[in-house]
C-alpha cells in the first residue's frame, strides 16, 4: 500500500486564492449575496481557512477593498489619480471590480474591519491627494475633492435625476478636474 503524497501547506498562496476568489465574488454579487462557502469553493480550500486567515467574512472584505485600493494608488501618479478614480466610478459598463472602493466607503453596515479599513483607504487616498498642493489645508481641500468625486459617482448611480444621470462621462471628467484644480493645483486636466 502506498502512501498518498503528503500535500504541502502554503498559506501565502492559500491566502492570496482566497482573496482572488473573494474579490471577483464580491465584486459580481455584493457583500450580502456572497457567502464564505462560495469564497472558500472558488478557491479551493476549505471554508475553515477563510476564518484561519482572515477572521470572519468582514475582515476578508475589509482585505480585498485595501488590496483594490492600494493597487490604483501605486499605479496611478497623484496628478491623474482624480480622473482616474472618476472615470472608472462614471464609466457606462463598468467593471464590477472597479467599483470596489466606491462600494467600501458607502457600505455602512459592515463590521469594524471594514469600517476601519474604509478610514485608512481614505486617510491614502487623501494623502496622495494632499500632495497635489501647497496649501496649508491641503488635508481638507484632498478630502473635500475625494467627497465630491465619490457624491457624483453615487449620486448618478443610484438617482434618475437629470442631468447628471444622463451627461456625458467625459464632460463631466472635464468640469469636475477644472474645478479639483481650484483646490489640487497640480492635477491632471
Amino acid at each position: 500500500m502506498t502512501a498518498e503524497p503528503v500535500r504541502r501547506r502554503d498559506s501565502a498562496a492559500t491566502r492570496a486564492a482566497l482573496l482572488d476568489a473573494a474579490t471577483t465574488l464580491f465584486a459580481e454579487r455584493g457583500f450580502d449575496r456572497t457567502t464564505v462557502r462560495d469564497i472558500a469553493a472558488a478557491a479551493g480550500v476549505n471554508q475553515a481557512l477563510l476564518f484561519r486567515y482572515f477572521g470572519s467574512k468582514d475582515a476578508l472584505y475589509a482585505a480585498v477593498m485595501a488590496n483594490r485600493g492600494r493597487e490604483l494608488l501605486e499605479a496611478e501618479d497623484p496628478e491623474r489619480l482624480v480622473k482616474t478614480v472618476l472615470r472608472r466610478m462614471l464609466e457606462e459598463a463598468p467593471r464590477p471590480v472597479d467599483h470596489l472602493l466606491f462600494t467600501a466607503l458607502r457600505s455602512e453596515g459592515i463590521d469594524s474591519a471594514a469600517a476601519a479599513i474604509r478610514k485608512e483607504l481614505g486617510d491614502d487616498y487623501i494623502r496622495a491627494l494632499s500632495t497635489l498642493t501647497d496649501a496649508e489645508d491641503g488635508d481638507l481641500r484632498a478630502e473635500l475633492v475625494l467627497a465630491w468625486v465619490i457624491g457624483i459617482s453615487m449620486v448618478r448611480a443610484t438617482s434618475a435625476k437629470e442631468p447628471l444621470r444622463s451627461a456625458n462621462s467625459e464632460e463631466i471628467i472635464r468640469l469636475v478636474l477644472r474645478a479639483a484644480g481650484t483646490l489640487l493645483e497640480r492635477t491632471e486636466q
